[in-house]
Formats: C-alpha cells, sequence, structure tokens
C-alpha cells in the first residue's frame, strides 16, 4: 500500500509578516501583537504530528525552490521582481495585504516548489497523495499582485506544472479555505481543463468576489463554481454541498489529479472565519476527495495548506486531514469536540441549493437535483 506522503521544511516558519493586531500592522492604537498569518499554527502542526509519533507513518518529502520560469507561468515579471525587491531590502506590502520580509522571496519559491515536489512524487506513484505543509500560503495571489497573506499562487502553478510536466490534461482544485480563492479563480476563469470550486464564507475576503452567479467565462463557462456559505456553517452543511454538488460534478469531470487549497480557517474556532466545521468534519471532507482520486486518477491528491489561524484547533483539524488522505487512525482524539455542534440551517442549505440550481445549466448530473425557483 503506497503512503501518504508529508512534506514541510524549517525555512516556512521564517517568513516573517511583522507584529500587528490580525492583520493590521502596528501603530495608532494597534498595540503589538502577532500578525495573524504568523508560524505558529503550521509549526504545531507539525509538531502533533512529531509528537504523536503519526509523522512517522508518512512519507517524507523534501521541498525544492520553484523557478523563476515556473512562478512565471502565473505572475508577471514585474510582480515577481516587487516581491523579490521588497525582500532583499526593506520588506513591504507586494499587493494587498501581502506582506514581505527578509528572504521572503526564498521562502516562497521553496513553498511553490514544495507544491511541485508533491506533484512529482503523485504522478511518479511513488506515494499515493500527499500533504504540503508550506508558507506563504498562495490562493489569493493574483497575476500582478499579491493578497491576503499570499505571495505566489501555489495551486494555480501547481496545476499548470502538472499539465506542462505530466501531460495532466483535466485538474480539479478544491478550495475550502474560508476565505474565496480569488487568484486561483483568476487563473482558470476561462479555462474548461481545470474546474474550479471554492466553498467559502459569503462576503468576507476579499471583497465582491466569489459570488454564486460567478461561472466562468467563454469555454470556461461551467468550470468555475463558487459555493458562498452563510455564517455558522457546520459539517452538515459542508457535508450537504459535498453530496449534491461537489460529488456529482466531480464524477462527471473525471480529473486526472486533485488539488486541495486546504484552509483549516472555516474551523469553529478561527478567530478570521465564523464558521463552524470541527476536526471530523474536515477528516470527513478529506475521505471523500480521497475516494473520488482513488476511483477517478489513480488516487493522485495533493492538500495544499493555506488558512486556518486557531493555533489551538488547525493542528487538529490539520492532522485529521492527514488522518483520511491516509486512511490511518493517529489515535490523537479531538480535545474540543461538543463544543459548537452547528445545526443545519434552512438559509445554509438555500445557498447551496441556489448554486446547485445555477450550475444545473452546465452540468446535466445536477439538473435532477435542481429546486424549483418557487420553493
Amino acid at each position: 500500500m503506497k503512503k501518504t506522503g508529508f512534506l514541510c521544511h524549517e525555512s516556512y516558519f521564517w517568513h516573517y509578516t511583522g507584529n500587528g493586531a490580525m492583520m493590521a500592522p502596528v501603530g495608532g492604537w494597534i498595540e503589538a501583537d502577532a500578525h495573524s498569518e504568523n508560524p505558529a499554527t503550521k509549526r504545531r502542526v507539525k509538531n502533533l504530528l512529531e509528537r504523536s509519533g503519526f509523522i512517522n507513518r508518512l512519507e517524507a518529502l523534501s521541498p525544492r525552490a520553484a523557478t523563476r520560469e515556473e512562478i512565471g507561468w502565473n505572475h508577471s515579471a514585474e510582480y515577481i521582481d516587487r516581491v523579490e525587491e521588497l525582500s532583499n531590502t526593506t520588506g513591504g506590502d507586494a499587493g494587498d495585504l501581502a506582506i514581505v520580509g527578509p528572504d521572503s522571496y526564498e521562502i516562497a519559491l521553496l513553498s511553490t516548489g514544495g507544491t511541485l515536489t508533491a506533484i512529482d512524487a503523485v504522478m511518479e506513484g511513488t506515494i499515493e497523495n500527499a500533504y504540503a505543509l508550506t508558507r506563504p500560503p498562495g490562493h489569493h495571489a493574483e497575476k500582478e499582485k499579491g493578497m491576503g497573506f499570499c505571495l505566489f499562487n501555489n495551486a494555480a502553478i501547481a496545476a499548470k506544472y502538472a499539465r506542462k510536466k505530466h501531460g495532466v490534461e483535466r485538474v480539479l482544485i478544491l478550495d475550502w479555505d474560508v476565505h474565496h480563492g480569488n487568484g486561483t479563480e483568476s487563473s482558470f476563469y476561462d479555462d474548461p481543463n481545470v474546474l474550479f470550486i471554492s466553498l467559502h464564507q459569503e462576503y468576507t475576503f476579499p471583497k465582491d468576489r466569489g459570488h454564486v452567479s460567478d461561472v466562468g467565462e467563454g469555454e470556461g463557462k461551467g468550470y468555475n463554481i463558487n459555493i458562498p456559505l452563510p455564517a455558522g456553517t457546520g459539517n452538515t452543511g459542508y457535508l450537504y454541498a459535498f453530496e449534491e454538488l461537489i460529488v456529482p460534478v466531480v464524477e462527471e469531470f473525471k480529473p486526472e489529479l486533485i488539488l486541495i487549497s486546504a484552509g483549516q480557517d472555516a474551523s469553529k474556532f478561527d478567530p478570521l472565519g465564523r464558521m463552524l466545521v470541527d476536526a471530523e468534519g474536515y477528516k470527513q471532507m478529506a475521505i471523500i476527495m480521497k475516494q473520488l482520486a482513488e476511483k477517478h486518477c489513480h488516487g493522485r491528491l495533493v492538500a495544499l495548506h493555506e488558512g486556518g489561524y486557531s493555533a489551538a484547533y488547525v493542528p487538529f483539524c490539520t492532522l485529521k486531514i492527514i488522518e483520511g488522505l491516509s486512511g490511518l487512525d493517529s489515535g490523537v482524539e479531538d480535545p474540543f469536540p461538543d463544543v459548537h455542534v452547528a445545526p443545519f440551517y434552512a438559509n445554509q442549505k438555500e445557498a447551496i441549493d441556489k448554486a446547485i440550481d445555477i450550475q444545473s445549466a452546465f452540468w446535466p448530473v445536477l439538473k435532477d437535483k435542481k429546486v424549483p425557483s418557487n420553493v
């Protein structure tokens, strides 16, 4: 039985985002505190894997740095130069809340390169699937600027790499980060060979992105699926979206590779989201995606770490995801299993049904699930 790969590197924890309060810089009335996108959540994931011994049951992967050419498949030369210059001089913002610190350019190359290392491993069959605990994250990064703590778009570059190097024709990118994956959406908005699905909390970051009506353009119409969910959506709502929309569409699309932008900021304790998914919910989503990968693409799946800002809880959510991908039991229990168990409210179902209704115009498999507009 092939193992699940796990990729991480100490350099990822050295990306420096400075002090502040959540995402705001220090100054005025803001007293110094840790920036939301600090190393703690991801370092604690690795610590929990090591402390439990579960890391020894995974296949260790060592990242390489992405080349400038590979980054250039998704970002302009001017933007890449800006990140490099900020990294080598004073640091600063490479766009909209995209902090560059000392050596961040080299670390970001290693973050993207880690995703490419994982792609090679699953495509060459040395492992079945992989979890890449990379930093900085990537799914908000646009062609010309970074956004939302993201510098280079790891998922978008990974998809383009798989197509260019490994000849993959159809790639699924599922983004379950609580914030919309705007950068990844932009990269493939007119591309029918990349199915992008974003589950996110409605009306959060970025402003005015991730609308259910944003379905792609040109040949890509229908291959961009946004599922904006009301605040307070928990396991039942997320799994309803999987069962009624995501799974049927993926079955029809038949991907050759699955990428997950795995942001654990839809958890019930996250300070930058208002969702109520727990560790078991994340595990169930991972199991569903593993089953789809086994059915359609020989198990080839890579999960890329994105957001998640509860230092106490992200490690348990991520561990359960890796359990789901590996089919192994770590022996680690969720220490907060009964806190904020979320009901499934009518407005949450209605939001998902609206997405089904819109997407049924493009996916015949959804026509029987379409909810009449007068209901």
